[in-house]
């Protein structure tokens, strides 16, 4: 369940399959009126940014479209409490496969070279990487030594805290309602789950009350915009689609129709891009540019959706895709399953050396609209060595 700081309105709790049935659906030109949220009605809050996760550490209310939160978190969800725990124990699931060769590392009884040995081993087996590999294992040996550990559950420990730190940076809420409509361009490579992804974004907004009006700019890919249909037809929200069109021209009128109609966000689905194929990240260039002539300061988010099982090929994507287009935040999906969840330091080390961090809005363990939750650093690293 997600919530906004400025009115805690609460987001839908449905456990809604990832693929979205045929069935039941509602034309998608005609716009249905906005889902009630899973919990009391509350009136839509009037020219206030939607925050995004309220899952942000306690003292900040700096958060966006949000997740139930965690047993620590913000007030006004403890009734989604058990669904956060249902999926963190997901998320435990989906890391174990990391999770299990660090934490082996300390069943030991003894803190000498041969643990940081074998420390350094499963960290770069878990595609955290060189750099972040060494980063993490010089933090560590600091700890240790301050703290004068001797136990090697205590130095477990420690590198949880050291993994959370080196995450924080990454931990930030998606914010909407600032600028009317917040248009969200988002860009992935084939298969990395971006179209369910913007679904399940959708379904969350629209059941928060924001009216969300979707462009279907994936024109490259054999069903794409019949996908991205579906999902506005579940949804039940408009969307701008041109069969065989040119997607700078899609998001163009997307972004032009969502301010006519007083939309409260545009998100344009681009088409799946490899970061070797320059012509195409060209076009993915010109589609910004376009959402930049449609509206000024367009677009407001700039996200890119990535596969937590490609490892540090996860990495090397999320340094193209910058550097075309800029981007403002992450969404790491498939993280059910995979031995490469290390990937995120290497992600949080790449972002610290950047004039700003690139945060990671989202992560998704499964194909429920519920596996899709806002990222908290301090779970993760948990989760990493539970």
């Amino acid at each position: 369940m997600f919530s906004f700081i400025k009115k805690k309105l609460g987001w839908g709790s449905a456990a809604d399959e990832g693929q979205a049935p045929a069935d039941q659906a509602q034309p998608a030109a005609a716009q249905a009126p906005a889902l009630a949220p899973a919990a009391a009605p509350v009136a839509k809050p009037e020219a206030a940014p939607v925050a995004a996760p309220s899952l942000a550490p306690p003292a900040p209310a700096t958060a966006g479209p949000a997740p139930a939160a965690a047993p620590e978190a913000s007030p006004g969800t403890a009734a989604g409490a058990p669904e956060r725990r249902s999926w963190l124990d997901k998320l435990r699931a989906g890391l174990r496969k990391t999770g299990s060769s660090i934490a082996q590392v300390f069943t030991g009884t003894q803190i000498d070279d041969a643990l940081y040995e074998e420390l350094e081993e499963a960290l770069l087996m878990a595609d955290a990487g060189v750099a972040a590999t060494e980063f993490l294992l010089t933090d560590l040996k600091r700890r240790v030594k301050e703290a004068k550990s001797t136990d090697p559950v205590q130095v477990k420990g420690l590198l949880v805290e050291a993994i959370t730190e080196l995450l924080q940076p990454l931990e930030k809420g998606l914010e909407v309602g600032t600028h009317t409509p917040t248009v969200i361009m988002v860009a992935g490579v084939n298969g990395a789950g971006k179209t369910t992804t913007i679904g399940k974004l959708t379904r969350h907004l629209a059941d928060a009350g924001q009216r969300v009006l979707l462009a279907a700019a994936d024109t490259f890919r054999a069903a794409a915009r019949e996908q991205l249909l579906v999902w506005a037809d579940r949804n039940r929200v408009d969307i701008v689609s041109q069969e065989g069109g040119d997607p700078a021209a899609v998001t163009f009128d997307a972004v032009q129709a969502g301010r006519a109609r007083g939309c409260d966000v545009v998100i344009a689905d681009t088409a799946g891009r490899l970061a070797t194929q320059l012509h195409l990240m060209e076009e993915l260039r010109k589609v910004k540019r376009v959402i930049g002539k449609a509206m000024d300061t367009a677009p407001h988010e700039v996200l890119l959706v990535v596969d937590g099982n490609t490892g540090q090929n996860a990495l090397s994507q999320v340094k193209a895709f910058d550097e075309a287009l800029g981007l403002t935040g992450l969404v790491v999906t498939k993280l059910d399953g995979t031995a490469k969840g290390g990937v995120l330091a290497a992600i949080a080390l790449w972002s610290r050396q950047r004039h700003s961090p690139v945060p990671v809005y989202f992560i998704g363990v499964g194909e429920k609209l519920e596996d899709l939750q806002t990222f908290q650093a301090r779970e993760f690293a948990q989760a990493l060595l539970s």
